[in-house]
């Protein structure tokens, strides 16, 4: 009886230790996982009305993905006569990464946002929370660019080289379209030195300075004057440009029709020339104020 006693107390012992570490396990694993939850987002711009609106306290909230339209959009909101009537202030965020993008729209957190459609549409957002089309950038095509010679879309050829692709899951000039000419070629980082980056101008940075040979991007005006268009080899034409879209949960027609003056009016201020010409989709009938 005494050894059948020893030994059921050293089987609780080891089974109360036991059950210690396991919780001590849980609660580290959980306060690790809500330190995660909790980082915040790495935003690169956020801006609000340099006065409130109005007593109101319902909040027009915008997310851009380009910094250029981030101070002639706040200024033209914040003084639009529709925008003051409905909101009691305007909260502009400018995203750095789809991180950013993922929290303000698949989260439905943004009124208007300035995205691609592939990012709205595998986050279902449109049917999810009534995002709609209301502005439009054009279409692009998306390229192989290189310093000394034309890419060659061919295994033999890309095998070896260091290929600069953007660090945007989402971008389908920088990520998406030539990953998937790759990987029809039998290819992938194991056999091509895939370099990322944040940004196309950091692309076109590094293939000028030599740190990659061929980078995935779209053609841009500036770059007549400082890369050749008899190194560049189409990945895919009609690449789906930039959107706005606005949420339209409720019908809310004055405030579709305003800011898609607003969307009009800040192209005209832009420096980069892809975003000056905006197609408005079905455009407003009547003016409103």
């Amino acid at each position: 009886m005494d050894l059948k006693r020893a030994a059921m107390f050293r089987f609780s012992k080891f089974l109360l230790i036991g059950m210690i570490a396991a919780a001590c396990f849980g609660v580290g694993f959980f306060q690790k996982f809500y330190e995660l939850l909790v980082i915040p987002p790495q935003i690169g711009h956020f801006s609000t009305c340099s006065a409130p609106l109005s007593g109101n306290r319902e909040v027009l909230n915008v997310y851009l993905t380009e910094t250029a339209f981030a101070q002639s959009m706040q200024e033209q909101l914040c003084n639009n006569p529709v925008v003051k009537r409905q909101f009691g202030n305007v909260h502009l965020v400018v995203g750095q990464n789809d991180y950013d993008t993922f929290r303000y729209i698949n989260h439905g957190v943004s009124d208007l946002a300035l995205v691609k459609s592939n990012v709205v549409e595998a986050f279902s957002a449109n049917l999810i929370y009534d995002y709609h089309e209301i502005a439009a950038h054009a279409s692009y095509s998306a390229y192989f660019i290189s310093l000394r010679e034309k890419p060659v879309l061919s295994k033999e050829y890309l095998l070896g080289k260091k290929v600069g692709l953007l660090d945007y899951p989402s971008s389908r000039s920088g990520n998406i379209v030539p990953k998937t000419v790759l990987q029809s070629l039998g290819l992938n980082d194991t056999n091509v030195n895939i370099q990322y980056y944040s940004s196309h101008q950091e692309l076109r940075r590094a293939l000028l300075d030599g740190e990659v040979d061929i980078i995935s991007s779209y053609w841009a005006v500036d770059d007549n004057t400082r890369l050749s268009r008899n190194y560049i080899t189409a990945l895919e034409d009609n690449v789906s440009g930039m959107r706005w879209y606005l949420k339209m949960q409720k019908r809310n027609t004055d405030l579709r029709c305003a800011l898609q003056n607003v969307i009009e009016n800040a192209t005209r201020t832009v420096d980069k020339r892809y975003y000056q010409q905006v197609e408005i989709i079905d455009r407003c009938s009547h003016e409103t104020d």
